[in-house]
């Protein structure tokens, strides 16, 4: 199973691309939306983690890209430090499949992939 994380907080990236790959998953990581585009358009991933507020492409451009121009169905996970209805809701509508709220555990990450992976 492939994994991207998009993140631009090299700290927060090495903490979850740790825990995911002692769980068995190849992880690439990215910090901001262009880089995801990129790999998105050269890899098939199983799973999209991302931050929202990023250099250049943002969070929400990035699932609204990935859902309405790429047409993917690929889980996507948000991991961002907005904790405001509006901000969570706007992850949903745009096609979010679950909205993390930092500061988090690697362990809850690790808990959510696997049951976003198990529902595919």
């Amino acid at each position: 199973m492939k994994i991207l994380v998009v993140e631009d907080d090299y700290m927060m990236i090495k903490a979850i691309q740790h825990k995911l790959k002692s769980d068995g998953y190849e992880v690439d990581a990215v910090a901001d939306g262009n880089k995801a585009i990129e790999m998105i358009n050269q890899t098939d991933y199983d799973i999209l983690i991302t931050d929202i507020l990023m250099p250049f492409v943002g969070g929400f451009e990035l699932i609204n890209k990935i859902r309405n121009e790429l047409h993917l169905k690929m889980p996507i996970i948000v991991l961002s430090s907005l904790s405001n209805e509006d901000s969570i809701i706007e992850a949903f509508k745009l096609g979010a499949d679950d909205y993390i709220t930092k500061p988090f555990s690697p362990n809850e990450v690790s808990i959510r992939v696997k049951r976003l992976l198990i529902k595919r």
